[in-house]
């Protein structure tokens, strides 16, 4: 089965490389309006898998993820639209030179060929990540979660009409069905048919990754997010940071896991903001010095503040001054998204220096760290490696480059 499919993505990527950009365009158009046409029978889909959610007894994380409404569907649809304006990378020459032999030497993005996507819950990457990677000139292969597969093969069945209909090769996007874990780590070995993979998971995902792939993969970690607030942040917007970042969506990779408050911001707003936060049920976890004042609340110990909760749960640290916080973000950090809020430029300066992390913001939420609110229309991952591509991943990031050398009859002397 896995060999069969692999062999057809290698054909269709032929195919796909081709294609011009007015053409892929017109294809993602198209694929937009479909999910809005085939929304009843893919929220149909998404109900068997709901229902079957409840019997495996799935966390409220999990469950948010794989939860469709008409509303996300059309979220998904405008995804979609907004790849269509976005700059075609490939053919894009990125450099250019001309040696003294004469040669005109041109750097350029050209596609994978076969990417592979491994991915939890969220039938939403099915639509996103197929539709980046037909913008990019690749083929796809998704494997979701054995628990999301009736909403993904009905995105996928959405997906492959438009193909059809554009009388375009409909195995460009494929998904393997199998609910074999073992049929998984085989795809992970599948070198003579993917390029690369990018897995969208967590961390039982990486590192089954880790230990099994023989293919190239992105390292999608997880999202352990710490927001640090300075003695002179700003108090009209601290509030709104802490609550937007972990409140919003819990479930996801880019919401707030520790909150790191200096100690005079505890003083001047300490309880304001733990009142804030428990009106929005969150639970918390506190460090020694809050205990004193909130003896009803968990003191936090080195387990929380290396979880990444994906739940209306929160560890939050005392510290005296930045180093201390800098400090505490090195030793957990995912290496995801960090997030710091400082009017000092210098400040916020030697903490985006000091933290090597994918992502970081000043003064701004962590929740946007998101391939879509970068404005790469949407995203196929979010790396937390160093090679290649890092934090979130757009359509360059499923391309590599090459070179196209130009002579006139030259050879080395």
């Amino acid at each position: 089965m896995l060999k069969e499919i692999g062999e057809k993505a290698i054909i269709a990527s032929k195919e796909i490389n081709q294609l011009d950009t007015d053409t892929k365009n017109h294809l993602i158009s198209d694929m937009s309006q479909q999910l809005i046409e085939d929304s009843d029978l893919i929220l149909e889909e998404n109900k068997k898998d709901l229902d079957n959610a409840k019997e495996l007894d799935l966390s409220t994380a999990l469950v948010d993820r794989l939860t469709l409404t008409m509303e996300r569907i059309e979220g998904m649809s405008v995804g979609l639209k907004k790849i269509i304006p976005l700059r075609d990378p490939v053919g894009e020459v990125t450099k250019s030179w001309t040696t003294d032999d004469g040669l005109n030497i041109n750097k350029v993005r050209s596609p994978f060929g076969v990417i592979g996507i491994i991915y939890e819950a969220r039938p939403n990457v099915t639509s996103d990540v197929s539709a980046l990677c037909i913008k990019s000139g690749n083929a796809v292969i998704l494997k979701g979660s054995s628990y999301c597969l009736d909403s993904n093969s009905a995105i996928l069945n959405s997906l492959q009409k438009t193909l059809e209909k554009n009388k375009i090769n409909k195995d460009a996007i494929q998904l393997i069905k199998s609910k074999e874990r073992e049929d998984t780590i085989k795809f992970m070995k599948l070198t003579e048919y993917i390029d690369l993979i990018v897995p969208r998971g967590g961390k039982g995902l990486i590192n089954t990754l880790v230990d099994n792939a023989k293919v190239p993969f992105i390292l999608d970690g997880d999202g352990n997010v710490h927001l640090y607030v300075h003695d002179d942040a700003n108090p009209k917007y601290i509030i709104d940071i802490i609550i937007n970042s972990k409140v919003q969506r819990p479930g996801v990779c880019n919401a707030l896991e520790t909150l790191i408050l200096n100690k005079s911001i505890y003083k001047k707003m300490g309880k304001e903001i733990i009142k804030e936060l428990l009106k929005n049920n969150v639970e918390l976890f506190v460090d020694e010095i809050m205990s004193n004042e909130f003896p009803d609340l968990e003191i936090a110990n080195e387990q929380h503040y290396m979880t990444e909760f994906h739940d209306l749960k929160l560890a939050i640290k005392i510290v005296e001054d930045l180093d201390e916080a800098i400090h505490h973000i090195e030793k957990y950090s995912s290496g995801h998204t960090e997030a710091i809020i400082s009017e000092s430029n210098e400040v916020a300066n030697i903490f985006s220096k000091s933290i090597d992390s994918s992502v970081i913001f000043i003064n701004a939420s962590t929740r946007f760290t998101d391939g879509e609110m970068f404005g790469f229309g949407a995203e196929v991952g979010i790396s937390t490696q160093k090679l290649h591509a890092r934090g979130p991943m757009g359509l360059e990031s499923l391309t590599n480059e090459r070179y196209v050398v130009e002579g006139s009859g030259t050879v080395r002397k």
